[in-house]
């Protein structure tokens, strides 16, 4: 089957599912997961690849694509058998701003707004779990509502 170069594509599934050409960044998985860092700040020129990198970091360690080896056969981080046993095993919150392009300040505002509201419906297991405080409930209740 003949790749196609997928510029602007920022999904990294996507790229994969297609059989798009794809250039192996996967060892990053492996040396931001090995650096143990608090914090990490990736600051790269524009288009060049920060939000699909971010989003082959939320498919591999996403509980949400557990059982997707298939997005990761083939590239470097799966030959590494400890790396295998981690894939789609955490909670991840991925948050980009890629999209957010209003020209003024209310509808920027109210975009990212709009961004974290449906974090906040997509990760509502979180209000309901056992390892929140009463008062972590109420906080998250109360900024779900106001968002």
């Amino acid at each position: 089957m003949e790749r196609t170069v997928a510029i602007g594509i920022q999904d990294f599934e996507k790229i994969r599912k297609h059989n798009c050409f794809y250039v192996d960044k996967t060892n990053f998985i492996k040396e931001w997961w090995d650096s143990a860092d608090d914090v990490t700040l990736i600051a790269r020129p524009r288009r060049f690849g920060k939000t699909l990198n971010i989003s082959m970091l939320e498919q591999f360690f996403s509980a949400k694509y557990a059982n997707r080896s298939d997005l990761f056969e083939g590239l470097f981080i799966w030959q590494q058998e400890d790396y295998r046993q981690i894939q789609g095993t955490y909670p991840v919150i991925s948050l980009s701003f890629a999209r957010v392009k209003e020209r003024d300040y209310h509808n920027t505002r109210d975009r990212i707004c709009e961004i974290i509201r449906k974090l906040y419906v997509e990760h509502i297991y979180v209000r309901d779990s056992e390892r929140l405080t009463q008062a972590e409930k109420v906080y998250y209740d109360r900024n779900h509502k106001s968002q």
